[in-house]
């Protein structure tokens, strides 16, 4: 039954992690070593009915959690920003790898997240080429503009101006050839979704296959509220009485890379996409800046991606996408 769940804490790093099992009204703490090892030993003090319950930090969840899911373990994987703000709400002071752990399993008990499921080769292969390609891409930024400022100065040595330029041209190779390993990965597993996604006015191919990647497929969400809220596009509303009214404003608990891609994408929507044409003038006929209303646009646009995809058809602006709840 639900009741008898025991959810698990599990707090994770590079090298170790910190894991708070409820007894009663009380705790039992372990530390064990992130490696098999450790996962074995974890094992043997995991009660019946035991869910543990992780955040999603970087890639050191990964092996634990697919380990337990082998050993018929249930496993919930969160986002860190969510257990953070739980922590806030708790009014958790003490920041420990201890209290950490006891936080998580807290969390658990109260929310009861949902299990989680390994996700396949293919998609952990498209995150883990879209985290490089961000990566390089940063890095070409940065180089590029400390070229600029060499040669603004008018003393840049030839030899190494020379050398500045390949490194750059490097950069630019691995880039293109990584957007093309994704591309070529997407449309061998995704080709009809990826097709659907971008028959949307102002949805091209690039935020596709990022949502494609985000979302494992758009399987990892139940709706797309729970989307939105991933990736930091749902908006929170600031008042308190009646003399202080605060400005709603994006919750940015997600990502700001697929963020920035939206909002850039908000642009074209507003002009070609008829439901977010329309979306767009009624904000701005009610008052709202240009860049709110853009932020609504993004998640007009969001809203139609995870409708489209799920439901596994194009774009029909004549056709009223109903909220998928």
């Amino acid at each position: 039954m639900q009741s008898s769940i025991n959810y698990i804490g599990v707090d994770i790093s590079k090298s170790f992690f910190d894991v708070a099992i409820k007894n009663g009204q009380t705790y039992a703490y372990y530390k064990f070593d992130n490696n098999p090892e450790g996962f074995e030993a974890l094992l043997k003090v995991v009660p019946a009915e035991g869910v543990v319950v992780m955040e999603a930090s970087g890639p050191y969840y990964l092996r634990l959690a697919n380990y337990l899911t082998k050993q018929a373990i249930g496993v919930s994987v969160v986002n860190p920003l969510v257990i953070r703000r739980f922590c806030q709400m708790r009014l958790a002071r003490v920041k420990t790898d201890k209290k950490d752990s006891m936080m998580i399993a807290e969390y658990g008990h109260i929310e009861k997240p949902a299990l989680w499921q390994p996700p396949q080769e293919h998609v952990i292969a498209l995150q883990q080429m879209e985290t490089l390609l961000h990566n390089v891409r940063k890095e070409y930024t940065t180089v590029s503009n400390q070229l600029e400022s060499f040669r603004s100065s008018g003393m840049l040595n030839q030899g190494l101006e020379q050398l500045i330029t390949k490194e750059l041209e490097h950069k630019q190779e691995l880039i293109d050839k990584l957007t093309h390993q994704m591309e070529e990965l997407a449309q061998k597993h995704y080709a009809s979704m990826l097709a659907d996604l971008e028959s949307i006015p102002g949805l091209g191919r690039k935020t596709a296959i990022m949502l494609i990647v985000l979302s494992g497929g758009f399987s990892r969400f139940s709706n797309y509220r729970k989307l939105s809220s991933y990736i930091g596009l749902c908006p929170r509303i600031f008042e308190s009485g009646t003399s202080l009214k605060g400005k709603a404003r994006i919750c940015k608990m997600g990502m700001s890379r697929i963020r920035a891609m939206l909002y850039l994408c908000s642009w074209s929507a507003k002009r070609y996409n008829k439901a977010c044409h329309q979306l767009y003038g009624r904000l701005l006929a009610k008052g709202k800046g240009k860049k709110v209303a853009l932020i609504a646009v993004a998640n007009k646009l969001l809203k139609q991606a995870f409708a489209i995809a799920t439901k596994q058809t194009m774009y029909n602006e004549n056709y009223l996408i109903k909220s998928c709840f």
